[in-house]
């Protein structure tokens, strides 16, 4: 424990001396509303970075439009939670309810399009207030002002009412996001100012406890429970799968009752535990400070020049990539492991939340890059979850300490892998290779045997099975590339040889990845537009997932052709257009083909450099950025996946993008913004300047790094660290000469 607070208190001193060098406040750029509307599922209220709660309104708990529990264009509030996902596809939390009421008691949350068939309210997004750690709204119902703030592990609410003999408020442990079952839950009433409970749910988490405590700045005058339907008044325990708890105040003009609620994931008495140290008092400004300085911490690593448009795009992007992983671990250390035990960490931060087939792509690179000092915390958690796993695997999409078995690939390995390379080590190395290899050897996993046997995952037995094969073979290659860093040389060989499975799903005569069969023949009526549910592909067709070979870039374009018909290839995914019957609605943001509104792709306009193109890297790019990223609520052109959708634009905002994340390198693009700075951990600060940008000339004339002409594509991690400067010249038209055709540098 004494190392655990050194090493809290080492980030915390850390933290303090980047913000105390800070100018300006950040928080001021970010749009918490960007990605609330359409499909981006992003939630606009309190949190601070990586936090484990996080207090929102909730606007609606269904349909796939809901899955942070908010949308845009809802013009009524159900009442607001404490715990949200950040733009994922499925739809989990939204745990306790808290909603304000004045008159008669509501206890249903009732129609949206009947307010006042319930508790929920009407609400104007023009009284609407949100930025990072804060957020307000004025409740047109009940005519009460609701203000939230949070600390790591707590919620603040603020509640200013009108007068009323007859004010209330509802904890609604029945109230979940998305199909989820509650499957028990209790509440008990241990005084008149403090009420403590659990629910127990079944969703993309199964099986998860959560745990509340929740303290009143006001005694209550009475209470009551809604049992399975029935309202049972001054009842102050019980347990039920369907339960709610009520309390009832008289209130003056403007009089105003806080609520700080702590949460835990191992009982009601550490989340108590957890609300009194990090809430001790009833000072709500001084929390909504507190986060709000958290925040500059942390966005102050990437100090930006541009328009104040340019600025609330990338701060907001940089926002959003904060959010999580989330901390999942009481402040006295406890937390409930993979095997449903209570654990306690040593000497590091426990977190869960790792969206991994879609954040190992940008997210992670970007936290290497920004957060190095979570980064160890970060691969410990991936350690303790496989040390606490039956099945000896590295999570694969952990949520709450729960694995969800959700999406593919085994992407904990490329996380540790470009830790490891890039000088990231505070973990067990010895302990993480041995993950990573029994996680990459493990027979029940989605088709591993057969891999392991056939070099290929076959589509007669395996749904996805192309998708499979390209991404266990990336895997693979980082797993060697980790080997080799290590000097271990047959394990390096074995991988390696694995990481070049990805050929056995390219079909020469079609020139696409596809399905095989287990018996070596392609599976028939091959359709690359075709991205139905059930067929070889992960929410995308062939034409989005052939490009995924990161690890052999230049073996892809050989199989493809040469440089020629691999840039034509390219051309022709941003060109072609049609969709198959059932593509899923993951399948957006498109320019042809191409989908950024799904993340298979997002490395895929980088690859024309691969092939002397870097010309058509720049142009496309920018189109990209220019396409799908605004600062407006629909902002967002797919889902925002856990800061994945916003990293890939803060790094290429920045003018670089890592294609394969544990190379060490990153790949040049073309910058969108006029300056930048970024601090190293060390202190070492690294400026990247754009000359004569615009709107129209998004090509790159010429690269400095360091004041000396730069002629390669990649730019490496340690370059970056190091400290320096990066100097691209724009202009309107594209370097086409061969000498203009940039090398690959090898770290």
């Amino acid at each position: 424990m004494k190392k655990f607070c050194l090493i809290t208190f080492g980030v915390l001193l850390m933290a303090s001396v980047t913000y105390a060098q800070q100018k300006e406040d950040f928080t001021r750029y970010v749009n918490t509303f960007i990605g609330t509307a359409a499909h981006g599922h992003t939630f606009p209220g309190a949190a601070l970075p990586f936090s484990m709660v996080q207090p929102s309104p909730d606007t609606d708990t269904q349909g796939w439009d809901w899955c942070s529990g908010y949308n845009y264009s809802d013009s009524s509030i159900m009442g607001f939670s404490h715990t949200h996902l950040s733009g994922t596809g499925v739809g989990d939390m939204g745990d306790f309810l808290i909603m304000p009421e004045v008159g008669v008691l509501m206890t249903e949350p009732g129609d949206k399009h009947r307010p006042k068939s319930g508790y929920r309210s009407r609400f104007s997004h023009g009284n609407e207030i949100a930025s990072p750690g804060y957020y307000s709204v004025f409740l047109d119902d009940p005519k009460v002002k609701a203000e939230l703030t949070a600390t790591l592990r707590a919620g603040f609410h603020k509640y200013t009412f009108p007068e009323s003999e007859s004010a209330h408020f509802i904890i609604d442990l029945r109230h979940t996001i998305y199909n989820q079952k509650v499957i028990m839950s209790k509440v008990s009433i241990k005084s008149n100012d403090l009420i403590t409970g659990y629910h127990q749910v079944m969703g993309m988490a199964k099986n998860r406890f959560i745990y509340f405590a929740a303290r009143f700045s006001k005694p209550f005058d009475s209470y009551g429970l809604k049992l399975k339907g029935e309202v049972i008044e001054n009842w102050p325990e019980e347990s039920s799968d369907s339960l709610l708890a009520y309390v009832n105040f008289r209130t003056r003009k403007d009089e105003v009752i806080y609520i700080k609620v702590g949460i835990s994931y191992v009982s009601t008495e550490e989340a108590l535990k957890n609300v009194d140290a990090e809430i001790p008092g009833w000072d709500f400004e001084k929390v909504r400070l507190e986060a709000k300085e958290a925040w500059n911490r942390e966005l102050s690593k990437a100090e930006v020049e541009g328009t104040d448009k340019d600025k609330t795009i990338f701060y907001t992007a940089l926002y959003h990539s904060f959010l999580t992983p989330n901390l999942c671990m009481d402040a006295s250390g406890s937390y409930r492991g993979y095997d449903g035990l209570i654990h306690k960490a040593e000497g590091f931060l426990k977190y869960s939340t790792f969206s991994l087939w879609d954040t190992f792509r940008a997210a992670h690179p970007l936290y290497t890059l920004l957060v190095p000092e979570k980064v160890s915390d970060f691969v410990n958690s991936l350690l303790a979850d496989y040390k606490e796993n039956t099945f000896k695997m590295l999570p694969i999409w952990p949520l709450a300490n729960i694995e969800t078995w959700a999406m593919i690939g085994y992407h904990s390995v490329s996380v540790i892998a470009e830790a490891y390379i890039k000088g990231i080590r505070g973990y067990d190395m010895k302990l993480a290779f041995e993950a990573m290899k029994m996680s990459a050897t493990c027979r029940i996993y989605e088709g591993l045997e057969e891999y392991m046997k056939l070099g290929y995952v076959p589509a007669d037995h395996w749904e996805q099975s192309a998708s499979k094969t390209l991404e266990y073979a990336f895997d693979d290659w980082c797993i060697a590339r980790a080997a080799k860093e290590m000097g271990l040389k047959d394990e390096y060989g074995a991988f390696l040889k694995r990481s070049d499975n990805y050929r056995n799903v390219f079909d020469r005569a079609v020139g696409f990845a596809r399905g095989r069969n287990s018996d070596g023949t392609w599976r028939k009526d091959f359709n690359p537009l075709s991205a139905a549910s059930g067929n070889d592909f992960t929410e995308g067709n062939s034409w989005q997932y052939t490009w995924f070979v990161p690890q052999d870039v230049p073996g892809l374009i050989g199989l493809i052709g040469g440089n020629e018909a691999f840039v034509n290839k390219l051309d022709s995914l941003f060109r072609i257009t049609g969709r198959s019957e059932g593509t899923p609605p993951d399948v957006s943001g498109t320019i042809g083909q191409y989908a950024h509104g799904n993340e298979p792709g997002h490395h895929t306009a980088y690859l024309y450099s691969y092939a002397g193109y870097p010309w058509k890297t720049q142009e496309k790019v920018r189109e990209i950025m220019a396409l799908f990223y605004t600062d407006k609520p629909d902002g967002l052109c797919g889902n925002e996946d856990c800061g994945q959708m916003s990293a890939w634009y803060v790094m290429s905002a920045l003018g670089f993008y890592a294609v394969n994340p544990a190379s060490g390198m990153y790949v040049l693009g073309s910058p969108a913004l006029k300056k930048a700075k970024i601090r190293s951990a060390g202190g070492n600060e690294f400026v990247i300047e754009a000359d004569n940008l615009s709107v129209e000339n998004v090509y790159v004339k010429s690269v400095l790094l360091n004041g000396k002409p730069y002629h390669s594509f990649e730019i490496s991690h340690k370059d970056l660290l190091r400290g320096g400067s990066l100097q691209f010249t724009m202009s309107k038209e594209p370097e086409k000469s061969p000498d203009a055709s940039l090398e690959s540098k090898k770290q």
